[in-house]
């Protein structure tokens, strides 16, 4: 059974109390009338010996005569009593609908900074990434009651995420800025050892396997760099085409690993978003297609289009059967298959965590599906240009 509003039960209140007021006063009025009633009448009676005083030879009948006036009197005692239950029946019954309206009226005022607090919390309970919208504040205006006090409160509370998530995402970009420095400078030192002409045999294969090593840690650097960038504002914004900037992003792919073949089906789908990050989004869309797919007998097929108005990037591949309870751990940082840690050089599990941040700092959506013969289907949704 759904529950009635908050604004709806108040009005209730409002309006019960009101009309229990004034069935109680209605009820008092009709007893103190009915008490004075009767003491009014025989006041106005006149005794029988000043009667028979005034018109000794009359005739009269006085019983009869006071028999005949006090059944007028009731009649007219009970008229009024039935009028006023009927009038005031009716009155009641009107002014209570009034005050149920105005009910309404005061309890919507009433909670109208609640609705603001709400509205505010929603909007940032919806923004697209963690952190993001924490810059808002309710500024509740209007004097120090509770609701103030407590719309004061959440401000306090965002201010106080806002700073942390701001702090964290300085952190991450500084130390991926202070880590790229050394890691440059031991490639730099590395490839002059190695290309030194009296080198031995074992420096140049020590020199190669440092080389590698140092690529894997610049490309984790770069990776975290760019996962810190996608979940800050985006400053830069062009009218970009997905169609391009995969076509592009293919030939690149395709040339450090030639032995997969990748399949092309792209049409116009223009956007509007920064194109470096939408870049990196495409290149680790499919570079983790071509990385962790079968040894034999596998392909990466690459769409672009408009579907239902917005602009649509899918990339399909062959691999291992993913179940459908992880698929969502693969969008997590530093996670793989089977919701283990990465390990090993096949990558460090940021890529569809980076897919997916630069989709949201976008405003658009990054979903992935498993294929029944194993590999994953990744749709990547923008908002049109």
């Amino acid at each position: 059974m759904k529950r009635l509003t908050l604004r709806a039960r108040l009005t209730l209140v409002y309006g019960g109390l009101f009309l229990l007021a004034g069935v109680v006063l209605l009820g008092v009025t009709y007893v103190l009338v009915d008490q004075r009633m009767p003491q009014q009448f025989r006041a106005e009676f006149p005794d029988r010996a000043a009667v028979v005083t005034r018109a000794p030879s009359s005739g009269l009948d006085f019983d009869k005569i006071r028999m005949l006036i006090q059944d007028v009197q009731s009649e007219a005692k009970r008229n009024a009593l039935e009028s006023l239950l009927t009038q005031g029946g009716i009155a009641l019954v009107v002014v209570s609908a009034a005050a149920v309206a105005f009910g309404w009226l005061i309890a919507g005022r009433a909670l109208q900074p609640l609705h603001q607090i709400t509205a505010t919390a929603r909007r940032i309970a919806g923004a697209d990434s963690a952190g993001r919208g924490l810059h808002e504040r309710i500024a509740l205006t209007g004097p120090r009651d509770e609701v103030r006090e407590l719309a004061d409160t959440f401000d306090q509370m965002l201010e106080r995420l806002d700073r942390s998530f701001d702090g964290q995402r300085r952190f991450v970009a500084n130390a991926s800025h202070e880590l790229r420095t050394p890691l440059t400078l031991n490639r730099v030192l590395v490839e002059l050892a190695v290309s030194r002409p009296d080198a031995p045999a074992e420096v140049r294969r020590l020199g190669e396997a440092l080389l590698s090593v140092n690529e894997r840690h610049e490309r984790l650097i770069d990776g975290l760099l760019t996962l810190a960038d996608s979940e800050s504002e985006l400053i830069e914004r062009a009218q970009v085409d997905l169609a391009e900037i995969a076509a592009y992003m293919i030939d690149q792919a395709v040339a450090s690993s030639p032995g997969i073949p990748v399949r092309r089906s792209l049409g116009p789908a223009r956007t509007v978003g920064d194109p470096v990050l939408l870049e990196r989004l495409t290149v680790n869309l499919v570079e983790n297609a071509l990385r962790h797919n079968v040894p034999a007998d596998g392909w990466v097929e690459v769409r672009t289009g408009v579907v239902a108005g917005r602009p649509t990037l899918v990339v399909a591949n062959t691999g291992p059967v993913v179940p459908g309870y992880d698929v969502e751990t693969l969008f997590q940082p530093f996670r793989r298959l089977n919701r283990e840690r990465v390990a090993g050089t096949r990558g460090f599990g940021l890529g569809l965590s980076i897919v997916r941040a630069v989709a949201r700092a976008h405003g658009g959506t990054a979903e992935a599906e498993p294929r029944p013969t194993g590999g994953l289907t990744v749709t990547v949704t923008l908002p049109p240009a």
